[in-house]
């Protein structure tokens, strides 16, 4: 031990304060760098959480003892091993996390329904009935948020006072969304809510843009716009893929205008055919009379006295038939009563340019050739048989074949190889890269400016100190020429005079303490002695 009592004795209280500070400095450094190299990635779990959603899946990480950071004053973004992201986000959505902040008819789960008064009641159905609508806003496509408010009036004894509710839907979207998607929202809410509508249903995105108008109804002229739409994208679809498999994807452009009636016609025909005959009834009457001759009539003569009439000739009788028919033919009448809805096809104009072939030349390399006119024309035909072409309605479908500006892109895909990918990071290897290259300039610095020097000072021993040290147990002058013997073997072949008189002033004053320091030690030994020189130099002149 008493070597290192005496290396620490020389080095003294200052330099073995630097050196500690420097070693913590170190040690704090080494372990801020192991600690940030074997960090694992991390990725976003979830953003925009509210403060509810946030403590819940906070919580849940720190039970499963999952590392996590948090961005954000509030922690809306949770941030966890990038590896690990999909598991976590399957077992956080059984659980039903994160409900993005809205209250459905869980609510009702909690807090005694017997204390609850009608009108706390009443608020949290429709607290629920809003949560649910929301949440059911949100599972389409393009919806990332949604907030909906429901103004249900109360009850009223008659109908003429009844007022009709409303709502209020606030979306935050990741895009657009098209017309059927926001008509497709306002009756979802109008089919959720008893007694509300469709038309008095407004929606709003978070630019502020009016999606739908509530207060004023259906926008007049929609619902045509709407199925001129559908319908063009219906036929340029149609038209797409067959085209598309004849000169490639991507190597045609389509247009297609539709021009459509929008009016309901409604007719109603009577027609009667005299040909076509039926009867409809039959009635026939027989009559029969019978009349005889003078026989039996009363007159003056037969009422003489001694009359009788038998010298007269019997007269004749008559008697009759008659026959009555009568037939009703009903004639034959057809009633035909035609409605055409609105939406028929006026017009179609269908505009089809495709790109040419690219075939290897002689040189090998790729170059234009324009398609056949045959092969155009097998196209329109194809064409015209999709979209249902009829010459007396006025459509027109017109095929061109014109170079586009760019090449075609290769066909087939090649798998990146290692010196590729190398070549080619992502985002993410870029970042990482940086970092790491941070951290080892840093420690190189540290290194070499720091550790070094520490270890070079603290390992190699002082030569003029230990050669004074032997040459002071010698004596004064053999001392003094001793150690500057060894100082000039410790300097060597310094050409600067500056410097080797420094070395030489050092080395006298640490001769001169060694001298003072045997002194006090002589006077301590012989205190008598000591005390009888130093009467003598006082009596001396």
């Amino acid at each position: 031990m008493k070597p290192v009592l005496d290396l620490v004795t020389k080095l003294g209280p200052g330099r073995l304060a630097a050196m500690a500070a420097v070693t913590l400095t170190l040690i704090g450094f080494f372990a801020f760098v192991i600690l940030r190299v074997s960090r694992p990635d991390m990725g976003v779990l979830f953003a925009d959480l509210s403060m509810q959603d946030s403590s819940s899946v906070i919580k849940d990480l720190d039970a499963r003892g999952i590392a996590y950071e948090t961005r954000g004053d509030a922690g809306q973004t949770i941030l966890a091993p990038r590896k690990d992201l999909a598991r976590l986000r399957m077992d956080l959505a059984g659980k039903g996390l994160p409900t993005q902040g809205g209250v459905g008819y869980e609510i009702f789960d909690k807090g005694d329904a017997f204390s609850s008064t009608n009108f706390v009641q009443n608020v949290n159905h429709l607290r629920a009935l809003e949560g649910e609508l929301a949440r059911s806003i949100r599972a389409i496509g393009r919806v990332q948020q949604a907030r909906v408010h429901l103004v249900m009036p109360e009850r009223r004894l008659f109908e003429r006072d009844r007022e009709l509710p409303s709502a209020a839907i606030v979306l935050k979207l990741m895009g657009d969304l098209d017309s059927g998607q926001v008509r497709a929202i306002r009756h979802l809410a109008a089919s959720s809510v008893e007694g509300l509508k469709p038309e008095r249903v407004s929606i709003v995105d978070e630019r502020g843009r009016l999606l739908a108008d509530g207060a004023r109804g259906e926008e007049p002229g929609g619902d045509a716009e709407e199925k001129q739409t559908a319908m063009e994208r219906r036929l340029r679809a149609q038209i797409e893929e067959i085209v598309a498999g004849i000169v490639g994807q991507g190597r045609a452009r389509i247009q297609v205008r539709a021009e459509l009636d929008m009016n309901r016609i409604e007719s109603r025909t009577e027609t009667f055919d005299p040909e076509s005959r039926v009867v409809r009834s039959s009635q026939t009457r027989n009559e029969s009379s019978l009349t005889g001759g003078a026989e039996g009539q009363v007159s003056v003569g037969n009422e003489l006295p001694g009359a009788t009439g038998g010298d007269k000739p019997p007269s004749s009788k008559d008697s009759s038939n008659k026959t009555e028919e009568t037939t009703n033919y009903e004639i034959s009448r057809v009633t035909k009563t035609e409605v055409v809805e609105g939406g028929r096809i006026k017009r179609l104009s269908v505009a089809v340019l495709v790109d040419g072939a690219y075939v290897p030349g002689a040189d090998g390399k790729t170059t234009y050739q324009p398609r056949p006119a045959a092969e155009i024309e097998r196209i329109a035909a194809l064409v015209r048989s999709a979209v249902g072409f009829d010459k007396a309605r006025g459509d027109q479908i017109e095929v061109a074949n014109l170079r586009f500006a760019e090449a075609p892109a290769a066909p087939e895909f090649t798998e990146p190889t290692l010196i590729q990918s190398l070549l080619s990071p992502s985002k993410e290897d870029v970042l990482r890269m940086v970092e790491l290259s941070v951290l080892a300039l840093l420690t190189l610095i540290v290194l070499l400016t720091v550790v070094r020097p520490l270890l070079r000072r603290v390992l190699t021993a002082d030569p003029p100190t230990v050669a004074l040290i032997a040459a002071g147990a010698g004596g004064g002058g053999a001392a003094l020429e001793g150690a500057m013997a060894g100082a000039e073997a410790a300097l060597g072949p310094r050409d600067n005079a500056t410097a080797r008189l420094v070395e030489f002033a050092k080395i006298n004053g640490q001769v001169q303490a060694e001298t003072v320091q045997r002194v006090v030690d002589m006077v301590r030994a012989s205190p008598a002695e000591t005390v009888e020189v130093l009467r003598n130099w006082i009596q001396e002149n």
